[in-house]
């Protein structure tokens, strides 16, 4: 059986591990189809193509655009993109601009609540293009400051806490539009993580389509229910959606995120993949 995993991360955004380290790992986990797909950005795709080239492995080019619908922050993946689209580089660059203003006011309110140094702390764990939120919980946690990345999160970084500052990322249209516009395929990531009512993630299945997505993540890399990918299965077949897995790999010390590490698809959905594989040559 083929193993396919369609959402993962490398140190271009927020993993630990380079793009060819994570192509080597995977590799070493059974994947057979691995898709890269980074927060606002695909500066790690040409590394990770040179490693899997002369491999067993197929990567996958994409990525993972942030958006905003309905007051909620929604993570949208791209899977076979162009990379060199100059409207999807246009956008992911809005993305990044974007994280950039809301890096300098959460260093703002890390100063005011008594941790100076926090914007130039966290640049020493980014990428030259993306600096996001894990790289301020990994300099608190380097300064003492939290236990944890989890720790981080729960004291400083979620709403009403000393380091918050809301997101306000593309419209979820225009999200869609930058992956369609390159040749790529959209597809709502980890739906479950919203914790929306039935009746606002049906709505958001409705607007998502309309824009032009066609996926959505059944499977993924953190501990499911059963009967979560059940329901996640019966929304996708009734919104006629190809159905998406991916492990949302960060790094290797989140033991409980592995890549490949997945459960199976419900044999009901249509994979994502039945549209694609025969450019993959499997």
């Amino acid at each position: 059986m083929i193993c396919y995993d369609l959402h993962s991360h490398s140190i271009a955004s927020d993993g630990s591990l380079s793009p060819s380290d994570l192509v080597s790992r995977a590799i070493e986990q059974g994947v057979d189809v691995l898709a890269l797909t980074d927060h606002d950005g695909t500066e790690g795709i040409i590394e990770a193509r040179a490693a899997a080239k002369n491999t067993l492995l197929s990567l996958i080019s994409g990525v993972e655009v942030s958006a905003t619908w309905g007051g909620t922050t929604i993570h949208i993946v791209g899977l076979n993109i162009d990379i060199d689209n100059l409207k999807l580089q246009q956008g992911l660059k809005s993305m990044r601009d974007i994280r950039v203003g809301r890096a300098e006011e959460i260093a703002r309110k890390l100063e005011k609540a008594g941790i100076p140094g926090a914007f130039e702390g966290a640049q020493k764990y980014a990428s030259e293009i993306m600096l996001g939120r894990v790289h301020f919980a990994k300099f608190l946690v380097e300064h003492g400051h939290a236990k944890s990345i989890a720790d981080v999160f729960k004291r400083y970084l979620v709403r009403n806490k000393p380091g918050y500052v809301a997101g306000h990322w593309a419209d979820l249209a225009d999200a869609v539009n930058w992956i369609t516009s390159a040749g790529g395929q959209a597809i709502i990531a980890h739906p479950a993580r919203y914790k929306m009512t039935a009746t606002k993630l049906r709505r958001l299945i409705t607007d998502f389509k309309t824009a032009g997505g066609i996926g959505f993540e059944v499977v993924s890399g953190r501990q499911q229910h059963p009967e979560e990918i059940k329901k996640l299965a019966r929304l996708a077949n009734d919104a006629e959606l190809f159905a998406s897995c991916g492990s949302d790999f960060h790094s290797p010390e989140n033991n409980w995120v592995e890549l490949g590490r997945l459960s199976q698809m419900p044999e009901s959905c249509t994979p994502i993949w039945t549209s694609f594989t025969e450019q993959l040559s499997l």
